[in-house]
C-alpha cells in the first residue's frame, strides 16, 4: 500500500523496509502454525530486539533507538501485516511498560530494568485488567498490605498479554486499605519479576484470535515485592495506567491498520485471480466498490493515527486524539477483514486462506486497552473538557 499521504524520512524508509523484509523471512513461514498451536517461539523476542526493535522509543543512554512514536508505528504496522500476535507482543512491551519505567521509575529501576529490555534480554508486561475489573479498571481489588520493606500482594490479574513469558510485568493493585477505600487514587504500581516467591502463571485463555501471543491470569498468592519495586508514588499507579494508554492506543491502531492493510492486498490480488462469469471479479462494480471503500478506510485510519503520533511528538496532549484513532483504526479493521471474507466467498470462510485469520485477529483491537465503547466516551469527555 502506498504511503504517499505520510512523508516519510529516509530514516524511516529504512526501518520500514527492515521491517517488512523481517516480518516476510522470519514470520511468515510460521504464522499459521503458531495460530494453530496457540503458541510462538521465544527466539523471535531475540530478533525483534537485534533489529531495535524492542527499545524504539526507549533513549540510546539506556541501549535504545531513541526513535519517535511515528517512527516506531511505522515498523509496528509491517510486523501485523504479516503477524497480529507478534505485533502485539511488540506493542505492549513498547507502548507500556518501558514507557512507564522511563516516565516514572527511579534512577535505580531505570539502570536495573531498561537497558535489559532495549536489548530483548527482558520481556515487558502489563497487568490492570482483573476478572470483575475490564473497562471499570479502577474497580480492581487485587490488595498490596505493607509489610516491613516489602509490600505483599494478593488477587488475580486478567488479559495479560505474554505474561506467562514476561521478565518485567508493570501490576496495578489497591494500597489503600478496605475501610478507606481511595477510589482510582488507591491504586499504585508495582515492578514484578517470575522469580519472587508467591507470583504464579494461572489459565491460559483459548483465544479466538492473536493465538500466537499467549494470555493469561496471574495469580498474587501472598506475592512479596520489596518496596523498592513501587513505581513512582504510592496511590498513583492508575493514574500512570492512564496516561501510558495513551501510548498503547496509539500501537494498537497501528496493529490494526497493519491487519486490515493485509486483508485489503489479499483481497486486490484474489479479485484479479478469482473468475466468475467469464472474467475476473475484479471488473464487477460490486467488488470494486468494496475494495475502494477498504482503501480508503485504511488510508484515512493512517492519516489519523499519525497526525496523533506526531502530536504527541510534539509533546501535545494527545488523550482525545488517541482515543480516536483506535477507535477508527480498529472498527476499520474489522470492517475491512469483514468485506475481505465476502471477497474471497467460501475460500474466505476457511483456515487455508489467510483472511479468515486476520478476521480473527482484528476483533479484539476492538476491545483491549479501552473497547470502542470506552474511546467514544474519552472522546466525548474531551469535548466537554475543551469547551
Amino acid at each position: 500500500m502506498s504511503w504517499a499521504l505520510i512523508p516519510l524520512t529516509e530514516e524511516q524508509r529504512a526501518i520500514q523496509q527492515a521491517a517488512r523484509s523481517f516480518a516476510r523471512a522470519e514470520l511468515a513461514p510460521h504464522s499459521v502454525r503458531w495460530d494453530r498451536d496457540a503458541s510462538f517461539d521465544r527466539e523471535v523476542v531475540g530478533k525483534l530486539a537485534a533489529l531495535g526493535f524492542l527499545g524504539m522509543m526507549i533513549p540510546e543512554e539506556y541501549d535504545g533507538q531513541g526513535l519517535d512514536t511515528c517512527t516506531y508505528l511505522v515498523a509496528l504496522e509491517e510486523i501485523a501485516a504479516v503477524d497480529a500476535s507478534v505485533a502485539v507482543l511488540m506493542s505492549v512491551h513498547n507502548s507500556l511498560p518501558t514507557q512507564m519505567i522511563l516516565r516514572w521509575g527511579s534512577a535505580e529501576q531505570k539502570d536495573r530494568y531498561l537497558k535489559g529490555m532495549a536489548r530483548g534480554e527482558l520481556l515487558g508486561a502489563f497487568a490492570l485488567s482483573e476478572p470483575e475489573a475490564g473497562s471499570d479498571a479502577a474497580s480492581l481489588r487485587a490488595q498490596a498490605t505493607k509489610d516491613g520493606d516489602h509490600y505483599v500482594l494478593e488477587g488475580t490479574k486478567a488479559w495479560v498479554s505474554h505474561g506467562s513469558m514476561a521478565d518485567v510485568i508493570l501490576c496495578m493493585a489497591r494500597t489503600d486499605t478496605p475501610g478507606e477505600r481511595k477510589g482510582a487514587r488507591g491504586i499504585s504500581t508495582f515492578i514484578l519479576t517470575p522469580d519472587m516467591p508467591g507470583l504464579h502463571i494461572g489459565k491460559k485463555e483459548d483465544k479466538m484470535g492473536l493465538r500466537g501471543d499467549p494470555t493469561v491470569q496471574l495469580v498474587l498468592d501472598g506475592l512479596r515485592v520489596p518496596k523498592a519495586n513501587l513505581l513512582g508514588e504510592e496511590g498513583m499507579g492508575f493514574v500512570y495506567a492512564m496516561q501510558s494508554l495513551d501510548n498503547g492506543r496509539l500501537g494498537i491502531s497501528a496493529q490494526a491498520i497493519g491487519i486490515a492493510r493485509a486483508a485489503l492486498e489479499h483481497s486486490v490480488a484474489y479479485a484479479a485471480e478469482r473468475k466468475q462469469f467469464g472474467k475476473p471479479i475484479k471488473e464487477f462494480q460490486g467488488v470494486q466498490f468494496k475494495l475502494a471503500d477498504m482503501a480508503t478506510r485504511v488510508t484515512s485510519s493512517r492519516a489519523l493515527l499519525y497526525a496523533a503520533a506526531s502530536a504527541k511528538d510534539r509533546g501535545e496532549p494527545v488523550t482525545q486524539f488517541a482515543s480516536m484513532a483506535k477507535l477508527q483504526a480498529t472498527e476499520t479493521a474489522m470492517w475491512v477483514t469483514t468485506q475481505a471474507i465476502q471477497i474471497f466467498g467460501g475460500y474466505g470462510y476457511v483456515k487455508e486462506y489467510p483472511v479468515e485469520r486476520l478476521f480473527r485477529d482484528a476483533k479484539v483491537t476492538e476491545i483491549y486497552e479501552g473497547t470502542s465503547e470506552i474511546q467514544r466516551i474519552v472522546i466525548a469527555r474531551e469535548l466537554y473538557a475543551r469547551s
